[in-house]
């Protein structure tokens, strides 16, 4: 006879595989923000498009330091995750919207990067806000 758990106690598997996800993601995402913006600083006009009359319109260089610094936070918070504190989570999906919104500004400089990171930052915003919990109910937080 083995011993399994009952109905009650189970945790969804797929659940806690999404919010291993998005901790993950933001860890990931958070390097690249941060590879953005050093490339930003070092690089300047030559590696990144420059289109003016863009709403949003920064120099490279204080997109760099945006990006560094949103980075490290993002990278931190994806961190903070895999505690299963509900503060984490909370400061994660600030976050990870975070994360789209400057995304969604630095179109003009690397269109196809943001998209790419726009994509991660709402699957990584549907995780948390969907399955977040049921990680700290599967460790027994």
């Amino acid at each position: 006879m083995t011993d399994t758990p009952s109905p009650s106690n189970d945790v969804n598997a797929w659940a806690v595989g999404w919010t291993a996800f998005a901790g993950i993601m933001m860890i990931i995402a958070g390097l690249f923000h941060a590879m953005a913006g050093i490339a930003a600083l070092v690089s300047d006009e030559e590696f990144f498009i420059v289109d003016s009359g863009w709403v949003y319109e920064l120099n490279t260089t204080a997109w760099g330091w945006i990006h560094i610094i949103v980075g490290a936070i993002v990278l931190l918070s994806g961190i903070g995750l895999f505690t299963a504190n509900v503060t984490a989570r909370i400061i994660a999906i600030v976050l990870a919207g975070l994360s789209v919104i400057v995304n969604f500004a630095w179109l003009p400089y690397y269109p196809v990067w943001s998209i790419v990171m726009i994509a991660l930052g709402v699957a990584v915003l549907w995780a948390l806000t969907t399955h977040g919990d049921d990680l700290a109910r599967s460790t027994g937080i």
